[in-house]
């Protein structure tokens, strides 16, 4: 299993932070969605591991920006 963290800009409710969860989910792959709204980290569990630009995609369909990977 591989896991990559993200931090997402822009979320700002729990609304926010189900879109980038269901938009992240259905990135095919995708195993395990968490987002923490106070610090915007993004974490996602995959098997095998998913390309980086598939996620960052889902996050911009969602409405938000991936600011950088910790």
């Amino acid at each position: 299993m591989a896991t990559a963290t993200y931090t997402v800009k822009g979320m700002t409710c729990g609304h926010c932070v189900s879109s980038v969860k269901e938009e992240v989910s259905e990135v095919p792959g995708v195993t395990g969605v968490e987002v923490d709204l106070a610090t915007g980290l993004l974490t996602v569990e995959s098997e095998p591991p998913v390309d980086e630009a598939k996620i960052v995609a889902a996050v911009e369909e969602a409405g938000y920006e991936v600011a950088s990977q910790p």
